[in-house]
């Protein structure tokens, strides 16, 4: 990729930059690329600037550039139909073009795949689109309705990532590696989706004053809550027992990461640790989500930076001895 693509990962990926510097080289080029595109289809799905119809008949286009059955535009919106996109992402839309051109220059294989994993994600923020898009924030809460909507929300943004990401890797590193790639891909799921239900427990209060609620509304239902409620913090003390069983699923989904992560052959070190980075960080989320109020904006969980720093040394130091190495990730979600 060229170095502007490069500074706009930088400056859009946050966590997700630490992992794709670690990466070998040659798989650095698809899956930088993979994010650079969702990423552009995400602010186009999460800005305001435009109606509904608007932004769905937007990333409409945008899929079918990705999958080449429209040649690209210039720019895929206007600029002055992005005054409120922060200036990262602003700069990434006007770069769409140049990703498209970056996305053609792929090798077949990682095109097809590049592609395979964008349909899946923009059925997600389509899917996101239509049901949030409309509400204005502070007017209305709208919920997801089942945990199978969840669970399916969860795969097309993130776990197909985790399969996209898994026969990347393979194929490019360790093509010769007997290996049971039907175990992997599942793992690899579980690791995006954990990931991403990580993500959304964190993010609950920021969520619900933007009028979406990915809690299902069915087992809100089922303790006496409405979305609405949630906007209350005193409200928690209903919602923990729900709360608690999401992040009980989203520990699962981080354990399996871990295993995926333990699977890989041991001569990949830059690969499991691009891989063992987000899973530590996530854990050690999880394990400080345990003594907050999600529902209080005032108490918004972050990892600081220099535990973050202290967690990637160890994976470093440790690594010649798998034995202590292993035990890494139990040890962060105490």
């Amino acid at each position: 990729m060229t170095s502007q693509a490069w500074r706009l990962l930088r400056a859009t990926s946050r966590s997700f930059y630490l992992s794709l510097r670690a990466l070998p080289r040659r798989v650095r080029n698809p899956i930088g690329l993979a994010y650079l595109l969702a990423r552009s289809t995400d602010t186009v799905a999460d800005t305001r600037s435009l109606p509904v119809s608007e932004g769905l008949q937007t990333l409409q286009r945008m899929a079918d550039q990705i999958q080449g059955r429209r040649p690209p535009s210039h720019p895929i919106l206007e600029p002055e139909r992005l005054t409120e996109v922060p200036s990262p992402e602003r700069q990434l839309l006007l770069h769409w073009p140049r990703t498209l051109v970056l996305l053609e220059m792929l090798e077949p294989h990682d095109r097809t795949e590049v592609r395979s994993v964008l349909a899946r994600i923009l059925e997600g923020q389509q899917a996101d689109l239509v049901r949030f898009g409309a509400i204005s924030p502070g007017t209305a809460v709208e919920a997801l309705p089942t945990a199978a909507d969840l669970e399916h929300y969860a795969y097309c943004v993130a776990g197909c990532v985790g399969e996209f990401w898994t026969r990347v890797c393979q194929r490019h590193l360790f093509p010769q590696v007997a290996w049971e790639q039907t175990d992997a891909l599942r793992r690899a799921v579980e690791f995006g989706k954990g990931l991403q239900l990580v993500n959304i427990l964190r993010d609950l209060a920021t969520d619900l004053r933007q009028g979406r609620c990915y809690l299902p509304r069915q087992q809100l239902q089922d303790v006496g809550l409405s979305p609405a409620d949630l906007l209350q913090p005193n409200t928690w003390d209903r919602l923990q027992p729900c709360y608690e069983q999401w992040r009980q699923r989203a520990l699962k989904g981080l354990e399996e990461g871990w295993q995926y992560t333990l699977m890989l052959p041991r001569a990949q070190v830059r690969l499991r640790l691009a891989c063992a980075w987000p899973l530590l960080i996530g854990a050690r989320t999880l394990a400080a989500l345990q003594h907050s109020n999600p529902l209080d904006p005032a108490q918004r969980v972050k990892v600081p930076r220099a535990e973050v720093r202290t967690w990637i040394a160890r994976t470093v130091l440790l690594y010649p001895w798998p034995g202590i190495w292993a035990r890494l990730f139990p040890r962060a979600r105490r």
